[in-house]
């Protein structure tokens, strides 16, 4: 069961999400390789350049620092 969340500032909106999702889809979004769906990575990376913070100070609700860094 996954726990929703509030949306943090630096989340992408539905409509940037369109415009941008086809440019970054190299693989399938259903892709067996892929442990999160890249929207989540895609909002963990905004919310680092937006804030400033160091990889492991990323927030718990979202993907593990090492995954993002990768």
């Amino acid at each position: 069961m996954e726990i929703t969340r509030r949306a943090y500032p630096s989340d992408v909106t539905d409509e940037e999400w369109g415009f941008l999702v086809p440019y970054l889809l190299l693989v399938r979004e259903d892709a067996g390789q892929r442990q999160y769906p890249l929207r989540k990575l895609f909002n963990a990376l905004r919310y680092l350049v937006r804030t400033g913070c160091t990889w492991r100070y990323l927030p718990h609700d979202l993907p593990p620092w090492a995954t993002c860094y990768q």
